[in-house]
This record gives C-alpha cells, sequence and structure tokens, in this order.
C-alpha cells in the first residue's frame, strides 16, 4: 500500500471534519451477538447432541446486547466522527431508549425516529472461521417489513431535501416496500435536494426474488450517485445487469470474481460502486479504478463492519480526499471496530492513535 495514503489521510485528521449532515434510513435492531468459540461444524454436533436428549444447556456461550441496523450502526460511526446525522429509522419504545442510551452524541439527531408497534430484533451468531469470524444473523425484522414510502412525513422530506448525503440501507429488511422506498427517497433527494445518494442494499438473498425489480427500477437508475456492495452483493447484482460474469465466475477466485462484478456494475449503472471486502476495498469510477488492501487486526467481530466502513467512505467522499485515501479511511474506520473490545467506533483522535500505532508495527498493514 502507497505510504503517500497513510500519510494523506493522517494530515486530514488532525484538523475538524468539516461541517456536512447525513441522514440515514430505515432500520434499527435490538441486537444479541453469540460469540460461539468453535466452529460451525462443532457448534452442529453440540445442538444435535442437546436435542436428542429433548433440551439442555450450551454453557460458556458469550452473549451482549448492542445496537443494531445498518442505519444505527453507520449513524454511530458517523457521529464518533464529529459528523450531524439524522436516523429516520423504525423500532418501539424500547428501542428508542435503546438508541438513546447508545447514541448520546449531540451530532445525532433522534426526533425522525418512528414509534411503532414490533422492534427488529437480531440474534447474530459469530463462529470462528480459519481466516477470522463470519456472523450468521437470526432476523426478526418487526414493523421494518411494512416500512415504506407512507412512513415518512412532511418533516422526513425536509431533512432528506436539506440534507448533503442521503443514505438508505438494508432493503431486504424493508420486505414489502424496499424498493419503493429507495425509489421515492432518492428520487426526492435529486429532485428537490442538494445532496448525494448512497445505497447499500444489504445482504438481498431473503428477498431475492424482488432482486429483479430492484435492480430495474433503483440500480439502473439515475438516482443512486454511490452504491456500496460487499463481495456477494456485488456478484449478485452483476449477474442481474449482465451475461458477462457467467462466462467468468468459474475461473476466478472469490476477491477476483468480486472485482470483476464490481467492473461490471460500473460499466452498466451510473452510479459509482465501491466494493468493499475482507480483504480489500476498491472503487470504480467512469475513469478510473483504485483498490486499498485491508488492515491486519485482530477480528473480534463480524457483524457491523461493512457499516462502519460505510461511514468512513462517507466523510472521505464528503472531504473530498483522494479515492486511495478515502478508502484507507472507511479501512480504517471498520478495522477500528472490528478489533475493538467493547465495539466502539473510532473519534477523529481515536483513529490517529490507532494509525500511528499500526504505523510503528512492522507488517501491519498488509501491501499492496
Amino acid at each position: 500500500m502507497s505510504a503517500d495514503f497513510l500519510e494523506e489521510l493522517l494530515d486530514f485528521l488532525k484538523n475538524e471534519i468539516g461541517e456536512f449532515h447525513v441522514v440515514v434510513m430505515p432500520d434499527f435492531f435490538l441486537d444479541r451477538f453469540l460469540s460461539i468459540n468453535f466452529d460451525a461444524e462443532s457448534f452442529c454436533d453440540t445442538l444435535r447432541d442437546v436435542i436428542k436428549r429433548k433440551g439442555g444447556s450450551i454453557d460458556g456461550v458469550e452473549q451482549t446486547e448492542w445496537r443494531g441496523g445498518n442505519a444505527i450502526n453507520t449513524a454511530s460511526a458517523l457521529a464518533a466522527l464529529g459528523v450531524k446525522v439524522t436516523p429516520i429509522v423504525c423500532t418501539n419504545e424500547l428501542g428508542l431508549e435503546f438508541i438513546k442510551f447508545h447514541l448520546k452524541s449531540s451530532k445525532a439527531n433522534l426526533s425522525h425516529v418512528k414509534i411503532l408497534e414490533k422492534p427488529s430484533v437480531t440474534t447474530a451468531m459469530e463462529f470462528k472461521i480459519e481466516k477470522g469470524k463470519a456472523n450468521v444473523m437470526l432476523r426478526d425484522v418487526g414493523s421494518l417489513a411494512d416500512f415504506g414510502p407512507d412512513s415518512l412525513n412532511s418533516e422526513d422530506f425536509e431533512a432528506i431535501e436539506n440534507a448533503d448525503y442521503i443514505c438508505v440501507f438494508n432493503w431486504a429488511g424493508t420486505r414489502r416496500f424496499g424498493t419503493e422506498l429507495a425509489e421515492t427517497v432518492f428520487r426526492h433527494a435529486k429532485t428537490n435536494g442538494k445532496g448525494k445518494t448512497y445505497y447499500d442494499t444489504a445482504d438481498p438473498t431473503s428477498n431475492k426474488e424482488k432482486v429483479p425489480e430492484l435492480t430495474r427500477k433503483v440500480l439502473r437508475s439515475r438516482f443512486v450517485d454511490i452504491l456500496s456492495v460487499n463481495e456477494n452483493e456485488a456478484v449478485c447484482y452483476a449477474l442481474q445487469v449482465s451475461s458477462e460474469l457467467k462466462k467468468v465466475e468459474k475461473h476466478l477466485e472469490f476477491d477476483e470474481l468480486a472485482k470483476e462484478a464490481a467492473k461490471i456494475l460500473r460499466s452498466h449503472l451510473s452510479a459509482r460502486v465501491d466494493l468493499h471486502t475482507t480483504n480489500f476495498s476498491a472503487t470504480f469510477t467512469k475513469k478510473d479504478e483504485t483498490a486499498v488492501p485491508a488492515f491486519k487486526v485482530p477480528v473480534l467481530r463480524a457483524t457491523g463492519a461493512g457499516d462502519a466502513w460505510n461511514a468512513g467512505n462517507i466523510v472521505g467522499d464528503a472531504c473530498r480526499l483522494s479515492d486511495g485515501c478515502r478508502l484507507l479511511l472507511a479501512n480504517a474506520v471498520a478495522a477500528y471496530y472490528i478489533s475493538s473490545p467493547n465495539g466502539a467506533h473510532p473519534t477523529r483522535e481515536k483513529l490517529i492513535e490507532f494509525l500511528k500505532k499500526l504505523k510503528r508495527k512492522s507488517g501491519s498493514i498488509v501491501s499492496a
């Protein structure tokens, strides 16, 4: 990795991040993390043993309740960096108190939180794998399933109009009206607002029958400025827009397949495509592509890494960093989060300390 990007980033972080406003929507989840300290096969064997004896306990499973949801996690990471953020999310009364407890920053405006009947709840099981951890999320999306354009009021649309970035997440969780929500919000932002639109659908698998409609009405529209995808999402959507990937998918390693998928997406969509993976991140513009390797850090959690990455990516874009520096910032915010013992998002000062510490360690940053 070029040392120039790291020096550029450290210079950038020495000063306060400029004023801008981000709207994020629509999800907040009450999360419970289960840290499964053995591999999936061993865990399944243990489950079978318990079921055979008609029930019982599995002790030694560390569990933590935490804030969840792509929108709220991104909001938390943005607020920690000093960015003004307005979450337009749905939950119940308990969920609102949970948000207030975990998002105390004066940068977060919680006046647009929607109080509905049923909260969204996730139990996330994190398993050991050969390279780090993998998460399996058991979800009850609750009232989020019915969240759509009609859930927004005039004050919400005013916030959308005045925001510098309008971010929509978790398309699959908004099961009935996810496509309509993204289409309406992004169209309104580009027609009546001033900001950039940012889309991260999260894993579309659970709503895969509606992926063609999403691709046609939203991804192929001219209302999305930045499309953020991981490996699986890049491949899924590339297969929707072109048959090109089918020709090479059996001949490429997964990282290279994801990169090829992102290139295909960029050639067929008007949006810039930003790809984040466990090993690198990359950005694909009309003129160029840039890739930056990930940091080598202890992986203490997998859930929420993409949300932290999105926050860093948004800040880098808003502050007009070079593509390489922007990706490095996003990688750094995600690396800080996944290696934090308490799942904290970094402040600007903490991120400087983190980067300087990694810089001093020989081999701590993956070479390009």
